[in-house]
C-alpha cells in the first residue's frame, strides 16, 4: 500500500476533532491513524450491499470525510506548509491555525457575537471573520463537551422556504428567490437557445460515437449514496414505461460513499472505474453518454463553514467532478443538476439542515456562472475548448418536512426518509424521487425531445 500523503493525515486529525464522529478503533482517538486496508475493505463492503455496524459506517464515514478536508485543504494558501508539519509531528503540531479552533482561552465572544449578528443580517463576512467565526463556534461547543458540526434536533419542519417559492424581492442569507434567481423556476432565453443547440446534438450514437439509426443514446447518474438510491429506482420505472425512447439506455454510474471530493480525485479512489464498469455491463461506451443527472454533498459539511463556505466548496467540487466528465465523455451535452432532499430528520451530522436546503445554491451558482462566461465551465465551442456540458436543473427535491411546497404539494414524512434521517427510504423516499425524475424526463422541454417517444411512435405502435 502506498504512503498517503501527509496532508491527509494533517486533515485526518482535524476531521477528528471538527467533526465528532464516534469509532471504537479511530474516532475515540485522534491521535490513533486510520487504517486504509481496513477503510477500504469497509468501502467494499458496502458497495457491494453489506450492511455496516454503526461503528464501521462511523469508521468509513471519518475516512471520506478526511478525503473531503484534503480536498479543501490542498487548494488553500499555505495547505502544503501545513502538510510537511503534520508528517513531522502530527496534526497537533501542524501549525498554530491548526489548533487554535479548539482554544477558547484567546476568543473574544462579544466580537464573536457581533460577527454572528452581521451574518444574520444577511451581510457577507470576510475571510479572516468567517475563520473567527468559526474558532469562536469550536471553542464554544469545546466548552460545553459536544462534537463539532453535530446535527440539530430533528423536526418535521424547519421554516426554510423552497427556493421555488422564493421571489426575487425574498433573501435567504443575501441571496434572492427562484432555482435562476431573480425569481425565475425556467431558464432564461439564452439558456433555452443553448439548451435547444445541444439537444439537437443527442442523437442515437454507435459504439465510438457516431451518428448512427442504430445507435444508442445513454443517460448517467453520477453522485452519492442518495443519488445511486434514487437513480436506480428511476431507472427501474423508466425501463418499465412505454413512453420512453427505446434508444435510450440508463446507466446508474453513482455510488454509495462516493461524496463530491471522491468523484474528483484521481489517485485514491475508484468511483471512475466503477463507473466505467458499469457502462461496460450495460454494453455502452463513454462516446455514447450524452446527458448525465448529477447529485452532489460533501461529507459533514460543517467542518467546511458556515453558509456561503461550504456551499461554496461544493460548486467548486462539483465543477471539477462535471470538468472530469466532459473530458471522458466527449459528447455529454447536458447535465441536469439537483440538490438534496429535505434533511430536517437526520440524526448525524452527514448532511442535515440547512446544509441540505443550502446546496441548492451551489446549484444556481454553477449555472450561473455558465452563464456568466466562465471558461472553466464552457459548453459552447464557439468560445474556446469545451470544457462542460450545458448545466441545467434537474428536478428540485426539497420541500420543508411536512409542510406542503406550494408548486406541487411535495412534502416529506419521517417515514420518507431512512433510520438516519438522511437517506430516503426504499419503499417510499426513493420512489418520490423516482416519480419526479421520471416526470421530469418525459416533460421538461429540455428533456422530453430526445428522451420520451415521439407522438408519432407511440400512433403507429412503433417499439
Amino acid at each position: 500500500m502506498k504512503r498517503l500523503p501527509s496532508v491527509l493525515l494533517l486533515w485526518f486529525a482535524l476531521l477528528a476533532a471538527g467533526l465528532g464522529l464516534a469509532s471504537p478503533l479511530a474516532a475515540a482517538d485522534p491521535a490513533v491513524p486510520i487504517d486504509w486496508s481496513y477503510a477500504r475493505q469497509l468501502r467494499e463492503k458496502s458497495r457491494t450491499g453489506g450492511t455496516l455496524t454503526a461503528e464501521e459506517q462511523a469508521y468509513l464515514d471519518r475516512a471520506l470525510a478526511e478525503q473531503q478536508r484534503t480536498a479543501a485543504g490542498a487548494a488553500a494558501p499555505g495547505a502544503a506548509a501545513a502538510s510537511g508539519a503534520a508528517a513531522a509531528s502530527g496534526a497537533a503540531a501542524a501549525s498554530g491555525a491548526a489548533a487554535a479552533p479548539g482554544a477558547a482561552g484567546d476568543i473574544d465572544f462579544a466580537r464573536a457575537r457581533e460577527l454572528m449578528q452581521k451574518l444574520r443580517s444577511g451581510a457577507t463576512l470576510t475571510a479572516d471573520e468567517q475563520a473567527y467565526l468559526d474558532r469562536a463556534r469550536a471553542a464554544m461547543r469545546a466548552r460545553a463537551g459536544g462534537p463539532a458540526g453535530a446535527a440539530p434536533a430533528p423536526t418535521a419542519s424547519t421554516g426554510l422556504v423552497p427556493l421555488d417559492q422564493m421571489t426575487a424581492q425574498d433573501r435567504y442569507k443575501g441571496e434572492d428567490g427562484g432555482l435562476y434567481g431573480a425569481g425565475m423556476n425556467t431558464p432564461p432565453p439564452e439558456l433555452r437557445k443553448a439548451a435547444a443547440r445541444e439537444i439537437a446534438s443527442i442523437v442515437p450514437r454507435d459504439a465510438r460515437g457516431n451518428p448512427s439509426p442504430a445507435g444508442k443514446i445513454v443517460l448517467i447518474s453520477m453522485g452519492m449514496s442518495n443519488t445511486t438510491q434514487e437513480f436506480s429506482r428511476f431507472k427501474q420505472l423508466a425501463d418499465a414505461d412505454p413512453a420512453r425512447r427505446h434508444e435510450v439506455v440508463i446507466v446508474d454510474g453513482a455510488q454509495g460513499g462516493r461524496d463530491a471530493v471522491r468523484w474528483t480525485d484521481k489517485g485514491l479512489d475508484d468511483a471512475w472505474k466503477t463507473f466505467d464498469d458499469r457502462l461496460r455491463a450495460a454494453d455502452v461506451t463513454r462516446e455514447q453518454v450524452q446527458a448525465a443527472w448529477v447529485k452532489h454533498a460533501c461529507i459533514g459539511p460543517a467542518s467546511l463553514g458556515e453558509f456561503p463556505r461550504h456551499a461554496e466548496q461544493l460548486k467548486t467540487l462539483w465543477a471539477a467532478t462535471l470538468n472530469l466528465a466532459r473530458q471522458r465523455m466527449p459528447n455529454l451535452r447536458l447535465a441536469f443538476l439537483s440538490s438534496r432532499i429535505y434533511a430536517g430528520y437526520a440524526s448525524t451530522a452527514l448532511n442535515p439542515e440547512p446544509y441540505a436546503y443550502e446546496s441548492a445554491f451551489s446549484v444556481r451558482w454553477l449555472i450561473r456562472d455558465q452563464a456568466k462566461g466562465d471558461p472553466n465551465l464552457n459548453c459552447d465551442p464557439a468560445r474556446g475548448q469545451v470544457t462542460a456540458p450545458l448545466l441545467l436543473w434537474g428536478p428540485y427535491l426539497w420541500a420543508d418536512g411536512t409542510t406542503p411546497r406550494k408548486s406541487d404539494g411535495l412534502i416529506w414524512n419521517r417515514e420518507d426518509l431512512a433510520g438516519d434521517g438522511t437517506h430516503p427510504s426504499p419503499a417510499a423516499g426513493r420512489e418520490k424521487v423516482a416519480a419526479l425524475l421520471l416526470k421530469f424526463f418525459k416533460t421538461d422541454p429540455s428533456g422530453q425531445p430526445w428522451f420520451a417517444r415521439p407522438a408519432a411512435d407511440k400512433a403507429a405502435g412503433a417499439p
